[in-house]
């Protein structure tokens, strides 16, 4: 049986961004945690593996696929990872391609969108994007 690795835990965000080793990507870190508290309104909580978390997510949302399989996670988030900033928003959001073309340098994957640095992005237009993934995800995945 399948079981989750991305779970929400107890582990400081202070602490993991004061780990990461690029100075200018620590900077981010830091401007994208305001970023995403002020827009969301939740506080940031360390999601993944319990020794070594790597996402920084803000509220959460249960969800249950056809196949049965179900968990939990943030309705957003980012890591500054090594390579690239990634910020996990909604996926399945057509609105999401809309609000990319005036995003600023960025690129794709299934699950997230990647930055090089915030400089590069129009910061409005990722609240725009914040706000319109948790409104997305709490429609499809409702409080109880």
């Amino acid at each position: 049986m399948y079981k989750l690795k991305t779970k929400q835990n107890d582990n400081s965000v202070v602490e993991f961004i004061e780990q990461v080793e690029s100075p200018k990507k620590r900077e981010d870190a830091y401007r994208l945690l305001d970023i995403f508290t002020e827009t969301t309104g939740y506080p940031a909580k360390m999601w993944g593996p319990q020794k070594a978390p790597s996402i920084i997510g803000f509220g959460s949302y249960h969800y249950k696929y056809k196949s049965g399989h179900e968990g939990d996670a943030p309705l957003v988030g980012f890591s500054p990872r090594k390579a690239k900033i990634s910020l996990y928003m909604a996926t399945g959001d057509p609105d999401r391609e809309v609000l990319l073309q005036d995003f600023g340098k960025h690129t794709t994957g299934k699950a997230c969108v990647y930055i090089n640095k915030v400089d590069d992005i129009d910061v409005e237009v990722l609240r725009k994007m914040i706000r319109q993934s948790v409104e997305f995800l709490r429609g499809m995945y409702p409080e109880k």
